[in-house]
Parts: structure tokens; C-alpha cells; sequence
């Protein structure tokens, strides 16, 4: 059977598309099918319109502080429709640039959705679980569908939204529930009270932001009550009831909360349904494909990144994971991704952003007297004047008889930035004395790093 293609990489979202216009790159033969728009979930209902999201969000609280600075501008009114509509503007446009990105690298663009018929045919339908229209073979499979929300069995969950769901949205109600205690739900729950809604945050266990460093996720929460949204720990929605834009959520001891709406960020799963992976043979483990740090599946010609291998499920990482993958399979530069050290933040108000080790982290895997914490906890400059908003914090987490900074932590302005750049130096083994011979740069928020006792 002569292949159509060296590669078809089924998916056209960030990892896919990584991984599609490298391997062109390298002179391969490459299409990508895709039933949904391109861009994926990030582009299109995820990291880019929700951080456009939060810059709106942000400017009604700048706008409102201005009488701190000697400008005087009147009543401040949010209008989240037309925001909302100019978030979606800005997606259609990406949308079309990443269409057209994959015609320049020469990628043959397939529409329908698709699904292995055996190791190296896929079958692909105009609707999601149709009979396959046409059918593709290939030398090479990349699965990079990504995940999917997910919403808990409970009566009335029909009637909440999910992640995806709020980028449609045309106007927002005066009262929303937020489920969950993940970055998706704290982002949200902070866009959510920067444009004016009243927001009900409802977490089972007895903490945000579970798998941060938990001095942080404390120093979150406490600018999130700050700013008015009521969180509930250790409490479930046991049933949503009502109709759209006039819900009840019914918490499991009986609490009854009206809304507008309600937001279940309750996880996101890997989405493997009708993908035929039993038809290709490739095996899959706890509702995701197991790989090898090749990104190689059970069957060796057929790889997966992203989402559906729940490695590290971060935009960044699906696309090294795709790049990788394409250099070693097609560009003769074999490499590995490393996923031990990587930098993330959540985008709430004020954002956190984190690399390396949290202080909990440390302390198990060397021991608490073997972990030094340095810490910096004040008022930004920008915060002065208007003497609102939550202190910042910064903290360094240092392995005691080497001095080398095993975490560096940040809830504060900008905080995604400073992070960004100091991964460079936590990834290349800097001590704590690197840090105290670097100049700081003053008056700054970030020269608290350097200058710590």
C-alpha cells in the first residue's frame, strides 16, 4: 500500500500544528485533519481570549483608580457584551493567520474528524461519528486532539457551563457559581468580579489551586475575597435547577444559591472518544495515551502530544512535545522534551506564576532541614497611590547545602514575566548567591528576588 502521506497528525491545535509545519519543514509529506476550527483549544477557546478576558477585567479596576493619579474621568461602566464580541473578533483573526500559516508550510489541510480504521488508514467524516467520506493512509500517525471539560454526574448539569462555553457568552448575568478549585475556575471566578458579576467560588477539598505551592494559593485567595467573590471549601453542587439565566445551584448541606449562571471547572479529560485507537491497536491507560519519552504510543509509527497524553497539559509544552517529534522522526535531530522544570502561571487577580519546586514539594523529596525559605511580602509601587489591591509575594525556595534555588514563586503584578526569566536561571542551576550578586534593577517589583536576606 503506497501512503498518502509521510505524516497525518490528527488535531489542529498547538501541538499539532507544531508538529505539522516541522515535519513540512523537513521536506515531509504532512496533512492535518481537523472537524473543529484551527487553533485549538488555546487560540480558539482558551489561553488567548481568556487572557484577553482578564486585560478587560483589568482595566475597569485601572480605570477606577485613576482619581489616584489626578485624573478625573467620570463613572467607570463595564459593557462585557461588547468586549465579548471584540475577544471573538480577535480568535476569527488568529483563526485565519493559523489557516494560513499551514498553506505557507505546504500542510494539506483536511476538514472532518477522524478515526483509525487500522494501524495506517484513518477514515474521515464530515460529522463527528458519521461513516467515514474518504479515507487517508499514512507512514506516520501524530495524535494531538487535546481535552475536553468535563462535568460531575449531577442533576441540572445540562444547564451549566463549561470553559468553552464562556467565549460565547453575550451578556453576563448579576450572579454566577463558579465550580472548582483549579486555575480555570480561580481565572474565571477574577474575570468574572472584574466585570461586575457577583461570584460564588465552590471548592470540595479545603484549598485553591491544589499542586501550587500552598503560600501561594492562601496569598490568592486572600486578594480573591478582597475583591468581593465568596469562596465555599469542602462543599459540592449536588443539583442545578431552573432554566437558563435563572438557575439554583443546591450545595450537598442543603444551601440553596440563585444565579445567572454556573460554571462547572471541574477538569478537563483527554478526548479519545471515537478516535478508533482500538482499530490501530494503541493502547490507553487511565482515559489517556501512555508514550514514551519519544511521544511514541504502544504502536512505534503512531505518536501522541498534548492533552491526550496528560503529561503536563500546558500550551507551551504540547508544542516542544510536536517540535520534538518532528526533529527526531523527520529532521534527524533526535530530542526529548524535558518536562521536570517548567514554568506556569494562573492568570487570577493578581496572577500567580511558579517555576521549579513549591516549599511543599522541597520539603518532601529533601527533607525540612534541608530546605531554606526566603520570602518578600509588600505593596507594589503601582499600588501605592490608590492604596488598594492585595501585596505582593515572592519566594525562593533554597536547597540548603548546595544554595541552589529549587523554586521560584510570584503572586503580583506581572508576575508571569518575572517568572518567565527566572526559569532561565532555575533551570541552569543558579544558587541563592547568583541571585544576591545581581544587581537589582530599582525601583522594581521583581529586584525583591535579588535582594532578599
Amino acid at each position: 500500500m503506497d501512503p498518502s502521506f509521510d505524516l497525518i497528525v490528527l488535531g489542529a491545535g498547538s501541538g499539532g500544528l507544531a508538529a505539522a509545519k516541522r515535519a513540512a519543514r523537513h521536506g515531509a509529506r504532512v496533512a492535518i485533519v481537523e472537524g473543529d476550527r484551527i487553533g485549538g483549544t488555546c487560540v480558539i477557546r482558551g489561553c488567548v481570549p481568556k487572557k484577553l478576558l482578564v486585560y478587560g477585567a483589568q482595566a475597569h479596576h485601572q480605570l477606577a483608580d485613576a482619581h489616584a493619579y489626578g485624573i478625573t474621568i467620570g463613572s467607570v461602566q463595564s459593557n462585557p457584551s461588547e468586549l465579548f464580541r471584540r475577544v471573538r473578533a480577535e480568535v476569527d483573526r488568529l483563526n485565519q493567520l493559523h489557516v494560513k500559516f499551514l498553506d505557507k508550510a505546504d500542510v494539506t489541510r483536511i476538514e472532518g474528524w477522524a478515526r483509525f480504521t487500522s494501524p495506517h488508514t484513518i477514515g474521515v467524516s464530515i460529522e463527528r461519528g458519521a461513516a467515514p467520506h474518504q479515507e487517508l493512509t499514512a507512514k506516520r500517525f501524530l495524535v494531538a486532539v487535546g481535552g475536553r471539560p468535563s462535568r460531575p454526574p449531577i442533576p441540572g448539569v445540562e444547564h451549566t457551563w463549561v470553559s468553552d462555553d464562556m467565549f460565547n457568552l453575550e451578556e453576563l448575568p448579576k450572579a454566577v457559581v463558579v465550580v472548582g478549585a483549579g486555575f480555570i475556575a480561580c481565572e474565571f471566578s477574577c474575570i468574572l468580579r472584574g466585570l461586575g458579576v457577583n461570584v460564588t467560588q465552590v471548592v470540595r477539598g479545603k484549598r485553591l489551586l491544589r499542586g501550587f505551592d500552598a503560600e501561594l494559593a492562601d496569598a490568592v485567595l486572600e486578594a480573591m475575597r478582597h475583591s468581593g467573590i465568596h469562596v465555599v471549601f469542602e462543599q459540592t453542587v449536588a443539583a442545578v435547577s431552573g432554566q437558563p439565566g435563572d438557575l439554583t445551584a443546591e450545595l450537598a448541606d442543603g444551601l440553596r444559591l440563585p444565579c445567572g449562571g454556573v460554571l462547572m471547572a471541574t477538569g478537563r479529560r483527554p478526548w479519545l472518544s471515537e478516535l478508533g485507537l482500538e482499530a490501530a491497536g494503541v493502547a490507553v491507560e487511565d482515559g489517556r495515551i501512555p508514550v514514551d519519552a519519544d511521544s511514541a504510543t504502544s504502536v512505534p509509527h503512531i505518536h501522541a502530544v498534548g492533552d491526550v497524553t496528560d503529561r503536563v497539559n500546558l500550551t507551551p509544552v504540547a508544542i516542544d512535545e510536536g517540535r520534538a517529534f518532528a526533529d527526531s522522526v523527520f529532521g534527524g535531530r533526535p530530542r526529548q522534551v524535558n518536562h521536570k522544570l517548567v514554568a506556569s502561571a494562573v492568570f487570577s487577580d493578581p496572577e500567580l506564576a511558579t517555576v521549579g519546586l513549591s516549599e511543599e514539594a522541597a520539603v518532601e523529596r529533601f527533607g525540612a532541614d534541608e530546605v531554606v525559605i526566603h520570602r518578600a511580602r509588600f505593596r507594589s509601587m503601582s499600588r501605592s497611590l490608590p492604596a488598594t489591591g492585595a501585596p505582593c509575594l515572592l519566594k525562593l525556595v533554597v536547597e540548603k547545602s548546595t544554595d541552589r534555588v529549587l523554586g521560584c514563586h510570584m503572586v503580583g503584578e506581572h508576575a508571569a514575566e518575572i517568572i518567565q526569566m527566572a526559569a532561565i536561571a532555575v533551570g541552569m542551576g543558579a544558587t541563592k548567591a547568583d541571585f544576591d550578586r545581581t544587581m537589582a534593577l530599582h525601583p522594581s517589583v521583581a529586584e525583591e528576588f535579588v535582594t532578599m536576606a
